[in-house]
Order: C-alpha cells, then sequence, then structure tokens
C-alpha cells in the first residue's frame, strides 16, 4: 500500500465519519446533555404542587413546582404553556423528615438528617405509554447542635436541586 491510497483511506473514513455525525445531530429528535424529547412534543405544564408532609413549611409545594418549571424551562426546547400541554407533571410534597444518625455514646447523636420526598405524575398527552408516576427523595446532613431554621431555606434549594435532576432525567433520558 503505499502513501497515495492510505489517504484515500483517511478520506473515505472522513466523509463517513462526517455523514454519521450528521445523521445523529439531525435525527429528528432534540438531544441536549443526553436528553431526547420527540419532535411531536413541543410544550410542558408543571401543575401546582400540593404540600402533603407534615411540619413542612408552607411555601415548598411553590417552591418545588417553580424549580421544576426553571429546570424543563432553561435545560430543554419545550415551551411553558398552561392550555393544552404535551407533557403534565404533576404531584405532592410527601416526605419531610428529620431523623437523627450517627450516634454517639450518652444517647446523643452527631448528625441529623433532612430528607424530602415528593411524589411525580409525568403525564404524556402524545403517547399515554410515557407516562409514570414515581417518588423521589433527597437528604442533607447536618450537625445536631445546628439550627435548622437558619439552614432550612439552603437545604429546600440543595435538595430540591437534585429533585428537579432526577425527574428530569427520569423524563427526557428514560433511566
Amino acid at each position: 500500500m503505499n502513501w497515495q491510497s492510505g489517504a484515500q483511506i483517511f478520506k473515505v473514513a472522513g466523509t463517513i465519519g462526517g455523514l454519521c455525525y450528521f445523521l445523529i445531530i439531525f435525527c429528528g429528535c432534540y438531544s441536549f446533555k443526553g436528553i431526547s424529547i420527540p419532535p411531536q412534543l413541543s410544550t410542558f405544564y408543571v401543575e401546582d404542587f400540593v404540600n402533603r408532609a407534615p411540619n413542612a413549611p408552607g411555601a415548598i409545594d411553590q417552591i418545588f413546582s417553580e424549580a421544576l418549571r426553571t429546570k424543563v424551562r432553561n435545560e430543554s426546547r419545550l415551551n411553558l404553556v398552561d392550555i393544552d400541554p404535551d407533557i403534565v407533571f404533576q404531584g405532592s410534597i410527601s416526605r419531610f423528615q428529620v431523623s437523627s444518625e450517627a450516634p454517639q455514646a450518652g444517647n446523643t447523636v452527631s448528625f441529623n438528617k433532612l430528607t424530602i420526598g415528593v411524589e411525580v405524575e409525568y403525564i404524556n398527552a402524545r403517547n399515554e405509554d410515557d407516562n409514570w408516576k414515581q417518588t423521589f427523595s433527597f437528604f442533607r446532613d447536618f450537625e445536631s447542635n445546628a439550627d435548622l431554621q437558619s439552614l432550612q431555606d439552603g437545604f429546600i434549594a440543595d435538595i430540591f436541586r437534585q429533585i428537579t435532576e432526577d425527574v428530569f432525567n427520569r423524563a427526557f433520558t428514560n433511566w
């Protein structure tokens, strides 16, 4: 094999590679950060979630609803609408619990855990086979001598950041 036939092989391989890249990018579905949204879906709506968790702050349901709206709006091509959406998210805050962790001698604990659970129902108006209902939860540990009230807003934001990521991935990457 001489250098000219080797150059032709690279030229053909480059053309095939370019064609494969073109097909992957323009396959008819939206793909960004590993998500895949069929082209017939263009709108979504997040209903106001309901707070069903005892001891949860009063506005926690509104905070989660807005966090999920923002996540989908910022990280997908879907448009937020409230009339005849293609996709609807609905559900409730089902758990807001502080539990003791890491027991120490003398009947004390060194850490507490705040756990928040959210029940989410995903409704796809264009394909009912894609509908699902699932509970998502996440937690934050904190020192037992810390004042939860002073840390609570930051913890809720951190926990909701993870839960909305999990909901988004479940909805648009089918994990």
